[in-house]
């Protein structure tokens, strides 16, 4: 042995059996960290009698012919690896650095074997290997961070939201192929940071070492552990601290007190009416039906603040994609019906509460611009005859899906409610009675007198029998009016102007023309063909108030030629203006 081979022994004999710290003061010393399995080791994994620290994973002698001097069996390659939809990397069986923990880790083979002794060292407890909890990941690393795949700028230019590893601290290190290993967050030597981290964490510096995520001003949002674990997560691919999103999410936002809790929402996704569906994660998707919190939020990019005019987005939503009012995807929304329509726009799971003449699905139609009518959501109203409009709006005036879609309690703090749920269906901020027979009252249309008002529309200063319709014959708006709109490949000006869309429940066609229609003449006039509470109406016109059978004028060009439409009746001649014999029988 040459006088250098004497030299390396020596100094190997106190590395790995000497007891050594590493570092800087107790903190740092692999003596004082669950690592040391020795009988004198602080954790409740340790050896029986066993002295030797380093033993249980080095040896200088008959090691394994892997570095660093290695004293363990290899398990085998039969992991269940991490996969997810999301992600772009492809990681495989575990190698490197990843596998020599894992021959612990997995707990597959017992703590105590070594290559380096005839005889398993005696632990001390009832089992030989990791016991049950997060140090113990098993087999299936689906619910762990994936390891063991490249990080380079190729990945990187593939996923935004990961940094370029050029850029990584020089404490994050890869190995010697460029790969992302367990070594890449964990120092098994230096529990300093605790967890064995190669960094500080509690500001999330570890995670954003590498993860580009964005910038929320919500302090709960910026902390990665907040809502993420790294090993043995409960939601697998999603590495979140919950089953699913919506129950990590309600982990702070279910009423509780302190800094990190935040708005209730979890008391109105127990309501009736609800969004989030709650679905499970173990795939790193859901199904097309259903929907959970971050296909509205993203969360790491939510500021607070409050809503701007309609129909911006709210802050609160985050940097989130949608669907704009053509139908495109857009990556981040720049208006709030454009979150609404990624899952109400090419939907026919959307079914509507109200049996329509016109029945419409994709909620983007309704509310198009080239749409017949609608409220002001996507894009200014088209009626400038709107008489009932409360002070403060005017027929200029756009609003949000959330003027109506929200919570029926009091908005939350910081401008937080939404529509998460209500006891009003469909997810209503406020009453609406939609059945047949209703009283009138204030509350009964409480919604609808948000932006009307009541006396105005009692008062029949837009339509001459609003108060007939709605006090004397306990007829509820919903009969006559679509709320959404009508879109233009369905309706026409003439019938489906000022969002007239019958309830096929209550209304049926005239019984003389077989007709259900109601045709336009311009502001505050207008002629029924239909059948409504056994009265027959056919070619009656509301110019003053009074039921008056008139002759129609002479039909002129529709702006908008006729479409295809749904569920109506082909367009026939109307007849004469009924005889004296017919008049005298009317009520």
């Amino acid at each position: 042995m040459t006088r250098v081979s004497h030299i390396i022994a020596l100094l190997a004999i106190p590395f790995f059996f000497a007891p050594i710290t590493f570092g800087q003061g107790a903190a740092s010393s692999i003596l004082n960290s669950k690592h040391n399995l020795s009988a004198s080791g602080p954790g409740t994994v340790r050896a029986s009698s066993e002295q030797e620290v380093c033993v249980f994973c080095h040896t200088p002698h008959n090691s394994s012919p892997i570095q660093p001097m290695w004293n363990r069996n290899m398990p085998v390659n039969a992991y269940t690896v991490y996969h997810s939809t999301s992600l772009d990397a492809l990681p495989g069986q575990p190698t490197g650095s990843s596998k020599l923990c894992l021959s612990c880790h997995d707990g597959t083979i017992a703590v105590g074997s070594v290559l380096s002794r005839d005889t398993e060292i005696a632990m001390s407890g009832t089992s030989n290997t990791l016991p049950p909890g997060k140090s113990n990941l098993g087999t299936d690393l689906s619910d762990d961070h994936p390891i063991s795949f490249r990080y380079d700028s190729t990945l990187a230019g593939r996923d935004p939201k990961l940094k370029n590893p050029a850029s990584l601290p020089p404490e994050v290190k890869l190995d010697g192929r460029g790969e992302m290993q367990c070594t890449t967050c964990h120092e098994p030597h230096n529990n300093s940071n605790g967890k064995f981290l190669v960094m500080q964490n509690t500001q999330s510096e570890l995670c954003a070492s590498c993860h580009n995520v964005g910038m929320t001003t919500i302090q709960s949002h910026r902390n990665c552990d907040s809502c993420h674990t790294m090993h043995a997560a409960p939601s697998g691919p999603l590495l979140l601290t919950g089953q699913t999103i919506q129950s990590t999410c309600i982990t702070c936002h279910s009423g509780g007190a302190g800094p990190i809790n935040g708005p209730n929402i979890a008391a109105d996704l127990n309501k009736l009416s609800r969004h989030d569906t709650d679905p499970p994660v173990s795939t790193g998707t859901h199904a097309p039906n259903e929907i959970t919190c971050n296909d509205c939020h993203e969360p790491h990019t939510m500021q607070t603040g409050s809503l701007p005019g309609a129909p911006m987005i709210s802050p609160l939503l985050g940097r989130i994609d949608g669907v704009n009012s053509v139908g495109a995807t857009v990556p981040v929304a720049q208006f709030q019906y454009e979150v609404c329509f990624k899952c109400h726009s090419n939907s026919s799971q959307v079914q509507s509460t109200v049996p329509r003449q016109i029945e419409q699905t994709d909620t983007r139609l309704e509310f198009a611009p080239s749409a017949i009518s609608f409220h002001p959501v996507a894009t200014g109203g088209k009626n400038t005859f709107v008489p009932s409009l409360r002070p403060g709006l005017s027929t200029a005036s756009m609003i949000y899906c959330t003027d109506c879609h929200n919570t029926d309690t009091t908005a939350l703090a910081n401008n937080s409610g939404g529509p998460h749920g209500s006891n009003n269906r469909p997810l209503l901020a406020l009453r609406y009675d939609t059945m047949d027979g209703a009283s009138e009252s204030e509350s009964a249309y409480e919604l609808c007198y948000k932006c009307h008002d009541r006396t105005s529309i009692l008062g029949d200063t837009s339509f001459s029998s609003h108060r007939k319709h709605i006090v004397d014959e306990r007829t509820p708006c919903s009969v006559c009016h679509d709320s959404h709109g009508i879109s233009s490949a369905q309706g026409t000006l003439r019938n489906n102007s000022k969002l007239m869309n019958f309830d096929t429940r209550v209304v049926q066609p005239d019984a003389i023309t077989g007709t259900l229609q109601y045709v336009s003449y311009g502001p505050a006039s207008g002629t029924c063909y239909l059948n409504c509470h056994g009265v027959n109406h056919s070619n009656l016109a509301y110019p003053d108030g009074k039921l008056n059978p008139v002759p129609p004028p002479t039909p002129q060009p529709d702006p908008i030629p006729l479409r295809a439409k749904q569920k109506t009746l082909p367009t026939r001649q109307l007849p004469p203006p009924p005889s004296i014999r017919d008049r005298a029988k009317r009520p």
